[in-house]
């Protein structure tokens, strides 16, 4: 026989062999659904081939920073778990914490699906893109810097907040955007404590760099509302971007190195040292570098933007504030971590801060093998609902914080005094009560820097209210209900307008 006639055969074995395969494992699917009782969620329609109708929507809700309220305004109209289909790709939704615990407590059966090859031309190879074993070692190599004796004294922070107090009374009685000014405190905090060294951004900063990762970041999030089709998104000016970070990493590791090779004991012990004696390769070097730096810099920046941004527009909350401040038994030069753990209000204010509005406000994982998540199926949403191999799931810190069953009926309004006695949350289920609250993530996750970040943006926060009477809102800067204000989503959610305050 010619070859084209072998290469027909073997072209109509592998149909068949594929579709035997995919029969198979659809009576699988059907069996083991029987078996658990599953059925599907409900679905948000589509009205165009694709669902690309739904695709421009939440474009033009991002485009307006109203995205998550947009997904928060589809969660009340379907429930809290739903089903969505782009392309052919089905993806669930969900915000109901029992499946939230199933998912996030099952590291092996629930993997972070896409977001390495999404990431990747930014983070490079890094914890945040890792999974299994490699993850696992970035994660023991990062986990002693964050021990909290480590910043007890507070003076990891000293030299860059001092840094931004000075900043600020150079401009008292005109209008500043504390937010801009906290992503370069955050900048020089974060490479003060991980690298040894401060960037110094607040004494002279780096516009190419801020915009570079501004730029970066907003693109890999449209890429991740894509998914399976990420690389439609991207281009030179992607390419330019990620260029940019890659070389402030680089020069940030290649002064590490210089100084070692001129006096190898005042090289330290910090974790850029440990990473450059754990890894050879200047890549994953740089990838670790870019993900810590993303990690450290955005998350507090943005707690402490969204705080002062409450702050000015609820002033009684900022009295409060002041007045506890005020019986504190340092000053600030002689603040240590135990004070700032004492300050019950502030605590709690720092928690309805990022209960409203999550430093990571949406998350993904995808199964790694079939599984089933407990909840959301059925007419009454309450049946098992079982999930394919390969399925993205997709969960909104952001609209899970907000419902009303686990924060009570006021749950959209900024209130810090639900949190003086502990938890918010006023359901009784106890896994409302476990997994209703996660700014920060849960489960295996859970970011190490919690407690870091949370004592950087007290002692920011105490600083500032110390170091200047009145900080206000400038008069002619809107105050809308909490919710209809613009955000940006990109890895981290901040305000799409600043943090505008007028210094006094």
């Amino acid at each position: 026989m010619s070859l084209w006639v072998y290469s027909a055969l073997a072209a109509i074995g592998l149909y068949v062999y594929h579709t035997v395969n995919v029969y198979r494992a659809h009576r699988a699917d059907q069996a083991h659904d029987k078996q658990n009782h599953c059925l599907p969620p409900p679905s948000l329609q589509n009205k165009w081939p694709l669902g690309f109708d739904n695709v421009l929507e939440a474009l033009k809700a991002t485009s307006e920073g109203r995205l998550n309220e947009h997904l928060l305004s589809t969660f009340r109209r379907l429930g809290p778990t739903y089903q969505q289909v782009l392309a052919g790709e089905a993806t669930i939704m969900t915000i109901e914490p029992a499946n939230l615990e199933a998912i996030l407590s099952s590291p092996d059966v629930w993997g972070i699906g896409m977001r390495r090859k999404i990431t990747l031309p930014m983070f490079g190879d890094g914890i945040f893109t890792q999974n299994g074993e490699a993850w696992k070692h970035s994660r023991d190599l990062l986990r002693p810097r964050f021990s909290h004796r480590a910043y007890d004294d507070l003076e990891v922070y000293r030299e860059a907040v001092d840094g931004l107090i000075h900043v600020l009374s150079e401009k008292k009685g005109h209008v500043v955007d504390l937010q801009h000014l906290f992503f370069r405190l955050t900048l020089d905090v974060t490479t003060k404590f991980l690298f040894g060294e401060s960037v110094c951004s607040l004494r002279s900063s780096n516009p190419e760099f801020e915009a570079a990762f501004d730029v970066s970041q907003k693109i890999v999030a449209s890429r991740f509302r894509f998914q399976k089709l990420y690389w439609l998104v991207g281009g030179a000016k992607f390419k330019a971007s990620c260029k940019t970070i890659h070389d402030f990493a680089d020069n940030v590791i290649r002064r590490k190195l210089e100084r070692a090779e001129q006096d190898p004991d005042a090289a330290g012990d910090d974790f850029l040292c440990r990473l450059i004696q754990d890894c050879a390769d200047h890549d994953a070097l740089r990838g670790q570098v870019v993900n810590v730096l993303t990690a450290g810099r955005d998350s507090t920046a943005c707690l402490l933007a969204w705080t002062f941004f409450h702050l000015v527009r609820h002033p009684h909350v900022m009295q409060k504030l002041r007045d506890e401040i005020s019986e504190l038994d340092a000053g600030r030069s002689e603040l240590r971590r135990s004070h700032l753990s004492k300050l019950k209000y502030l605590q709690a204010t720092l928690k309805e801060v990022l209960r409203l509005h999550p430093s990571t406000p949406l998350g993904t994982r995808t199964s790694l093998q079939p599984a089933t998540l407990p909840t959301g199926g059925g007419p009454d949403q309450c049946s098992p609902i079982s999930i394919a191999k390969g399925t993205t799931v997709m969960f909104s810190q952001y609209s899970l914080h907000r419902r009303p069953e686990i924060y009570g009926m006021d749950a959209a309004i900024f209130r810090p005094e639900r949190w003086e006695s502990g938890s918010a949350i006023v359901s009784e289920d106890p896994t409302h009560q476990k997994m209703g609250y996660m700014p920060f993530g849960a489960g295996s996750r859970t970011c190490l820097g919690m407690d870091f970040a949370l004592t950087e943006a007290a002692y920011a926060i105490v600083s500032m209210l110390q170091a200047f009477p009145s900080i206000m809102l400038p008069e002619d800067e809107k105050v809308e209900l909490v919710g209809l204000e613009k955000q940006t989503v990109t890895i981290v959610l901040r305000s799409t307008d600043g943090c505008k305050v007028v210094i006094g």
